[in-house]
């Protein structure tokens, strides 16, 4: 059941820059006084992942946020050793651990409306533990997907 916390117009506009116009690598959402979603942060489109992890503990370790971030690496040819430049747009639920359980479920709830009101997020992904987002993890799970969908092609 949705929480029924209404994202404000702000948020999407900000989406549509990161996605299509490119002009940020990042935005941090938060639930305000449990009656709205707003933005929280922008990232400069030259702005560093580091920097975003930065910006999503700035709160404080049991703040929860929501995030969407344009996510560029190099990703190898197989059987080459060339590369290519990717990007991938993914949206993240955090939830630390020391987070109280009521902003848990109140954030939880509203997550699936995001994934609907945001078209054209390439993954979803859900942590607890910085453990879970670091950079490598993170390309490693980006790239495991697109094996993955290529495998699955060639078994049709």
């Amino acid at each position: 059941m949705a929480s029924g916390i209404p994202l404000c117009s702000e948020c999407k506009h900000v989406f549509d820059q990161i996605r299509r116009l490119k002009q940020h690598r990042y935005a941090i959402f938060v639930i305000e006084n449990e009656r709205r979603i707003r933005v929280e942060w922008l990232g400069a489109r030259d702005s560093t992942y580091d920097e975003f992890l930065q910006d999503l503990c700035r709160a404080g370790p049991d703040q929860c946020r929501y995030a969407v971030f344009d996510f560029a690496y190099r990703q190898q040819y197989l059987g080459t050793s060339g590369s290519r430049l990717r990007e991938k747009l993914f949206l993240m639920l955090w939830c630390p651990t020391q987070a109280q359980i009521k902003d848990k479920m109140l954030y939880s709830s509203t997550f699936w409306m995001l994934k609907q009101e945001f078209d054209g997020v390439g993954k979803c992904i859900q942590a607890t533990e910085m453990e879970d987002i670091v950079r490598d993890k993170l390309e490693n799970a980006l790239f495991l997907e697109r094996e993955e969908s290529q495998s699955a092609k060639a078994d049709l």
